[in-house]
């Protein structure tokens, strides 16, 4: 067997196993990428990138449509074919020659194969050997969940992957699941006609603020999707050229497919884990630098930690986790004054996330039940973003809703949920207001352009009340 040594090996090639990977090298240490698929991994190519390809034409139609001249304009239908080749496109055919070249140029290594632990410090890809100087990182994601529904299995249902590498969109569709990827799914598929089921077992997308789960239901129907809330799926089987699915009150949906998109389950079953005592399939948990407790060699980022199961996270985890490796390798201790920059603090309480439905869902923090439950004494105030001057500008009969959770203690924000079309853009100010911690005095001063949506932040401060 060949044997090769680096200071870091970093098991998955997707967007945060590079980023891991780069920051140790900028760091001034050698790395290598093991990868059994196609580098740039899920974001580039299944989940991120091709999804969001999927949702953007048919949003920008709706966009138009909400603006009269615009609207009269748009003559045409949604070209299908055409939405599918600009995913192809960004996701380079699902070929990897360009990530690749980009690993050449970054000084890092790349062994394809799967790579399996198989002792300290030690990585076994085939014949091949590998062994780390100071860290192995576990960046290999997680995949769909498929639950145990009596012929779920049987039936070839689609996960997320197939959902967003189809080849020709289906006539209809049912979507077993009520979060993100079933909803963004949802919206994307509706936006093609097809005829869109959605079987949720309670709300749609329940870890955020109520109202955003609400809207997205009225707009999903809106576009003609049927939503069945506080449905069970009690079994499904294909018969035919149909899938049917029977529910908990006896009744049953047919379509041509069916997606689960119920969750997420690690990819650590084939990984050795075994071999330095964890348990295979198993989420890896970490502290803050990312490394594995009970191991001062072993490193988790991405979806494999459970921590924040969202690209720019992980990316955000890998950044800190090679700093941190590359500190550790030339002699830094927890205790040295640089340390803060190392850590993935914002896991914890300052998750940003959008989630691309009709409308969008832009959120940060925590909502007021998470708050609550945390023990903090908070304000909830919400405001209608239909009746701020920029968004009436924006489209015709504009409806959104903004919250903001105060900690009534500091007088800072804990946590904002935007539901509107855009409001992804106005994601990153809140993003710094809660991460920065800034006072609700201070904000004042941050004064919003006219007329744009992002009034709401002023609209927001004067019904908490002045200062």
């Amino acid at each position: 067997m060949e044997t090769t040594e680096y200071d870091v090996i970093v098991l998955g090639g997707g967007a945060v196993g590079e980023n891991a990977a780069d920051r140790a090298v900028q760091g001034g240490l050698t790395a290598v990428i093991v990868e059994s698929e196609l580098v740039g991994g899920e974001c580039s190519y299944w989940a991120c990138m091709p999804s969001k390809a999927l949702l953007r034409s048919a949003q920008v139609l709706r966009a138009a449509r909400r603006v009269p001249g615009a609207a009269q304009a748009v003559t045409g239908e949604l070209d299908v074919p055409a939405v599918l080749a600009r995913r192809d496109d960004f996701t380079s055919h699902w070929k990897d020659d360009g990530q690749v070249k980009w690993l050449d140029s970054a000084g890092i290594s790349l062994v394809r194969g799967h790579g399996r632990i198989t002792g300290p410090k030690q990585v076994t890809v085939g014949d091949q050997v590998l062994t780390a100087r100071h860290a192995v990182v576990v960046s290999t994601g997680s995949d769909a969940l498929v639950p145990g529904i009596p012929g779920l299995r049987e039936a070839d249902p689609w996960t997320s992957r197939d959902a967003t590498s189809v080849k020709a969109v289906p006539r209809s569709l049912a979507i077993i699941g009520g979060g993100v990827v079933a909803t963004e799914m949802a919206t994307a598929y509706a936006g093609f006609g097809t005829e869109v089921t959605v079987i949720a077992r309670s709300g749609l997308l329940e870890a955020m603020e109520s109202f955003a789960g609400e809207m997205v239901t009225d707009g999903l129907r809106e576009l003609g999707a049927t939503v069945l809330l506080n449905t069970e799926t009690k079994s499904v089987k294909r018969v035919d050229d149909q899938v049917v699915l029977e529910l908990g009150d006896g009744s049953t949906v047919s379509a041509q497919e069916v997606l689960v998109a119920t969750g997420r389950t690690p990819r650590t079953g084939d990984l050795g884990l075994e071999t330095i005592g964890l348990k295979p399939g198993s989420w890896l948990e970490t502290d803050d630098t990312l490394l594995v407790k009970g191991f001062d060699w072993l490193y988790a980022v991405g979806d494999v930690n459970h921590r924040a199961l969202l690209t720019h996270q992980g990316k955000y985890q890998a950044r800190a986790a090679g700093d941190v490796i590359a500190a550790r390798a030339n002699g830094a201790t927890v205790s040295d004054a640089a340390w803060g920059t190392h850590v993935a603090t914002a896991d914890q309480q300052a998750v940003p996330q959008v989630t691309f439905t009709e409308p969008e869902v832009a959120s940060i923090g925590l909502t007021a039940a998470a708050a609550k439950k945390a023990g903090y004494e908070i304000r909830v105030v919400d405001y209608e973003l239909g009746n701020i001057a920029g968004a009436s500008v924006h489209a015709d009969n504009y409806k959104g809703t903004a919250r903001m959770v105060v900690d009534e203690k500091r007088k800072v924000i804990l946590g904002v949920t935007f539901v509107g079309p855009d409001v992804s853009d106005l994601l990153q100010a809140a993003t710094i207001a809660v991460v920065g911690e800034v006072s609700l005095d201070r904000l004042w001063h941050a004064v919003p352009a006219y007329p744009t949506i992002n009034e709401i932040w002023l609209r927001l401060l004067e019904t908490y009340g002045r200062p």
